[in-house]
C-alpha cells in the first residue's frame, strides 16, 4: 500500500520515469488493432445513420398509456396495415422520468401514408392524435448536413496545421493531424462496430473530441519545446527530451480527463437512464470514447511519432536510439541528484548535520543537478594531440 501511494506522489509530482518512446511499437501496435477493426467493421457494416442524414419519418407514441404496453410486433403490424415495409423498420423505446415513448423510423414516406401511420399508432395506444408526433427529413437535407460537417472538418485540419506550423513547428503539426485523424477513426469505428445511431449530435461531439484531443497533444508538444531548449547545451537524443517532457505532464494529462470525463458520465447516465433523452446518450457516448482515445494518442502515439520524425535530424542524429531509463532518467529530469545531494548532507552526526544542510540552499541543489544532468549519458571530449 505504501508503495502504491508512493507511487502516486510521484506521479502527480512529475516524477515518474516510464519509457513511453522505448516501448512505442506496444502503443502503435494497439492502435493499428483497434483502428483495422473499426475501419473493418465500417467497411462490412458501415454505421446507423440516423434519420437526419439518411431521411426518412419518425413517429413517436406513448408505448405505456391505456392500452398496455406496445410491443415490435404491435408497430410493424401498424406499419404494414398503412403498406409500409416494416422490415427495415428501426424501433426504439425510450424510457424518461414519466412515461415511455415507442420511436417507429421508416424510410421516406408520402403525406397521406404519414397522417394515416399516425392516426393508426394513436388508436393502437389509445391516445389523441396529437400525442403522437410525427417528423419527416427528406433524404436531401441528410445529403446537405453530411457534406457541410466534412467541410468543417477539412477547414479545422487546414486552420489546426497552420497555427500549429507557425506556434511549433510543422512536424509538430503533421503528427497532431494524426493523432486527431487517430481519434476520429477509433470514435467512428466503435460506433459502428457497437452499432451506435449516429446523429447531428453525434457530429458536434465528434468535432468537440478533435479539439479535445489538439489541446492534449499540444501541451505536450509545448513542454518537449521547453525541454529541447533546455537540453540544448548538451547532447541528448531527442527520445530522451520526449519521454522526460511526456513524464513531466503525464499527471496533468490524466486529470484534464478524469475532470472532463466525469461530467460526461454523468450526462450519460442522467440523460439516458433517468431521463430517457436519446440525443444526450448519443452525445455522451461519442464524447467519451473520443477523451479516451485523445489522451492515449497524446501520451502513445503523438509524442512517440515526433520521436520518428525527429531523430534523423542532424542535432539529434548522432544520438539516436540513445535512452535513459529509470535512475539515468531521473538524473535529467533533476529529481535523483536532488535527493541524494539532502541525504549526504544529512547523513552525518551531530546537530552539526542539521546547520549544514540548512546552509545549503535549494537553488544550490538544483543548479548542481541541472549541471549534471548535462552531463549524463554524454561523451567526454577527446583530448587534443600535443603540437612536436
Amino acid at each position: 500500500m505504501k508503495t502504491v501511494f508512493g507511487g502516486l506522489g510521484r506521479l502527480y509530482r512529475g516524477e515518474t520515469t516510464f519509457n513511453f518512446i522505448g516501448r512505442r511499437v506496444i502503443g502503435f501496435a494497439i492502435s493499428l488493432v483497434i483502428v483495422i477493426a473499426g475501419a473493418g467493421s465500417l467497411l462490412i457494416q458501415g454505421l446507423d445513420l440516423g434519420i437526419d442524414f439518411r431521411g426518412g419519418v419518425a413517429w413517436e407514441v406513448p408505448s405505456d398509456g391505456p392500452a398496455g404496453k406496445l410491443t415490435d410486433n404491435d408497430a410493424r403490424k401498424v406499419l404494414e396495415d398503412n403498406n409500409v415495409d416494416s422490415a427495415s423498420a428501426k424501433i426504439q423505446f425510450l424510457t424518461g422520468s414519466a412515461l415511455q415513448i415507442m420511436r417507429v423510423q421508416v424510410g421516406d414516406q408520402t403525406e397521406q401514408v404519414r397522417l394515416g401511420v399516425q392516426k393508426s399508432f394513436a388508436e393502437l395506444a389509445k391516445v389523441p392524435v396529437e400525442e403522437v408526433s410525427v417528423a419527416s427529413v427528406s433524404s436531401s437535407w441528410g445529403r446537405s448536413i453530411t457534406e457541410k460537417a466534412l467541410r468543417a472538418l477539412l477547414v479545422f485540419f487546414v486552420i489546426v496545421s497552420l497555427y500549429i506550423s507557425w506556434r511549433l513547428e510543422w512536424k509538430m503539426a503533421l503528427t497532431a493531424i494524426i493523432a486527431m485523424v487517430h481519434d476520429v477513426v477509433i470514435s467512428v469505428g466503435v460506433y459502428s462496430l457497437l452499432g451506435f445511431e449516429v446523429t447531428p449530435a453525434t457530429v458536434i461531439a465528434f468535432l468537440t473530441i478533435l479539439g479535445f484531443s489538439l489541446y492534449d497533444t499540444v501541451v505536450v508538444f509545448d513542454r518537449v519545446l521547453e525541454n529541447a531548449k533546455k537540453f540544448s547545451a548538451s547532447r541528448q537524443s531527442f527520445a530522451n527530451i520526449a519521454n522526460i517532457s511526456t513524464n513531466e505532464v503525464l499527471a496533468r494529462s490524466l486529470n484534464t480527463t478524469l475532470a472532463s470525463a466525469l461530467p460526461v458520465v454523468s450526462l450519460l447516465v442522467v440523460g439516458s437512464f433517468v431521463l430517457g433523452a436519446k440525443s444526450l446518450e448519443d452525445f455522451a457516448v461519442a464524447l467519451l470514447v473520443g477523451m479516451i482515445a485523445g489522451t492515449y494518442s497524446s501520451i502513445f502515439v503523438a509524442v512517440p511519432l515526433l520521436d520518428v520524425f525527429k531523430q534523423g535530424e542532424p542535432k539529434y542524429r548522432p544520438f539516436k536510439g540513445q535512452i535513459a531509463v529509470g535512475a539515468a532518467m531521473s538524473e535529467l529530469m533533476g529529481h535523483g541528484d536532488v535527493s541524494r545531494l539532502a541525504v549526504s548532507k544529512s547523513s552525518k552526526s551531530g546537530s552539526a548535520t542539521t546547520t549544514e544542510s540548512s546552509m545549503i540552499s535549494n537553488e544550490e541543489l538544483i543548479a548542481q543537478a541541472a549541471q549534471r544532468a548535462t552531463n549524463v549519458l554524454t561523451h567526454p571530449p577527446r583530448p587534443r594531440k600535443k603540437r612536436r
